[in-house]
Order: structure tokens, then sequence, then C-alpha cells
């Protein structure tokens, strides 16, 4: 299976549990995140089954535009491969203007799986409720839904009072959904404001999820800053090495807390990094 890097931390690990050998293909940053299509069409060989694509991604935020997409689906539908569209945070689009990002399931080629739950559209992870759409060519969707119907006969249905709450729990999370993105942006924006006073770091557009990319410099290593920020500062963020970014130095913040305690939680990271070196000044614990 093809794998966008960087991505989810975890991708790797899922495939081997189920015998699948995941091979990356490209983001690119070039002021935004852009796909490298060329570097798909060279994962690809005669053992490749699927692509994944992850939008918006986790963590850089980045949606893929309706000609990636297309990309994607060309090279899906010539080498016979499945396309996995994971859109769990496509509810949480940052730019209040914007429109949301587009599916993977609109009007495919090759056969096409959209994948979304509960975790994200109603902020509730711990029912354990997704679901799979489904596109492409009305005989492989027919095929395909056969076996996927084995698979989860084998694996057992989700639990029935899930099932039966999934309309009710859908609907009420729309107020979950809406206090979670005002968050994000709130957090979002303070965080742009907060990294533009310090040259030496830079925050990475983000267009969409709960997750944003600061850029620091690479002086003391990823390791050793997030190490330190979590022993001395009592901030916990992570390195980009846990997702896969080629080079360093990036920090992974989250965009969920409570906006005081993200507030406090920026300073402190920013006042670390743009300390001395020596990274010795320990802060006292919120």
């Amino acid at each position: 299976m093809l794998v966008p890097q960087p991505s989810y931390p975890l991708f790797d690990h899922l495939t081997r549990l189920d015998g699948v050998q995941a091979e990356a293909y490209r983001l690119e940053y070039h002021g935004g995140w852009l796909l490298d299509v060329d570097s798909v069409r060279r994962a690809v060989s005669p053992r490749t089954r699927a692509i994944l694509a992850v939008s918006p991604n986790n963590p850089t935020g980045s949606f893929l535009s309706r000609d990636e997409i297309a990309g994607l689906d060309r090279i899906a539908e010539a080498h016979g491969l499945a396309l996995i569209g994971d859109e769990v945070f496509a509810d949480y689009v940052i730019d209040g203007d914007r429109e949301p990002p587009p599916s993977v399931l609109a009007r495919p080629a090759a056969l096409t799986f959209g994948l979304g739950g509960l975790s994200k559209s109603a902020g509730l992870p711990q029912l354990k409720l997704g679901w799979i759409g489904m596109a492409g060519p009305a005989p492989l969707v027919s095929d395909a839904r056969t076996r996927l119907e084995l698979i989860a006969d084998t694996y057992l249905s989700v639990s029935t009072p899930v099932q039966r709450a999934a309309a009710g729990l859908l609907a009420a999370g729309a107020g979950i959904r809406a206090r979670i993105l005002d968050r994000v942006r709130t957090n979002y924006g303070r965080l742009a404001a907060a990294t533009a006073a310090h040259p030496a770091c830079s925050l990475l557009p983000a267009e969409g999820g709960w997750s944003a990319v600061v850029r620091v410099p690479a002086t003391l290593g990823e390791e050793a800053l997030v190490l330190a920020l979590l022993e001395q500062d009592h901030v916990l963020v992570h390195p980009g090495y846990f997702f896969d970014f080629d080079r360093e130095a990036f920090l992974i913040v989250s965009l969920l807390p409570d906006p005081g305690i993200f507030r406090e939680g920026v300073a402190r990271l920013l006042g670390r990094v743009t300390a001395t070196p020596g990274l010795s000044s320990p802060r006292p614990s919120p």
C-alpha cells in the first residue's frame, strides 16, 4: 500500500499488523503542501494494491486539490489499484471562507473508498463507530462490498447500541463539531500571531484538521527540544520525525487545548526555542 509522507505515524504499524507493506510517496512543502505525483508513480510496483490518501492530512493540515485527487485516481485506474481516502478531518476547515475539501468519492474511475467516523465527526473517539463510503465502477464496487461484508462478519459487527444511536449522535455532534472548529480556529490564529513575532520560528500553513506544524531552528535537534519542553516547561508537543518529516526541525502542536492553556503553552514553547542553547531554564508547571 502506498502511503503519504509525512503523515500519521501509525500507518506503518497498522499495515504490518495486517501483513501489508507500506511504501511512501511524498508530500512536498513549497510555501504550501503539494502532492508529488511522480513519487506516487515511482512507488507503484507489481505488488501494489492500493493508494492511501489523507485529506486533510494529519499533521500537515493540507487538503488534496481536485487535480491531485484526479491524478491519484488516474494512477489507480491505470494499475488496477484501489484508492482509499481518509477524510476524517474534513469537517474542520480552518479558513471559514474556504469550501470543504473535495472528496475522493466524487466520480472516481478507480475503485474508491472514503473513510469517516464518530471519533472526529462527533468528538466521540471511544464509541468506535466508523464508516466506509464506496464509489467507482459498479462491478468493482459490488465485488468489494461482498468482500467487506465477509470481513465485517469475521471480525464481528459494531455494537448494536452505537449503531442504533448513530443518527442521533451525528445530529447531536453538530454542536460539538462547531465548538471544536471554533477552538481550532481560535488557537490557530493565536499560534500564527505568536510565531510571527519570533523570526526564528515559522508556522506552516494549515487548511484543516486540528494540528499545526511549527518550523524551529535545527540547532538543538527535535528530540532534545521536545524533551526539554516536556521536562522543564511542562509542554507536550511531538517531533516532526514521529510523522516522517525528512529533515529537522519541526514541532507538531495540537490545536485542541483550552485557549488559555494553549496560549501559555505556546508562550513557553517559543520562549524555549528562542532561549540560549543550554536548555536549562525550567519554568513552573501550570
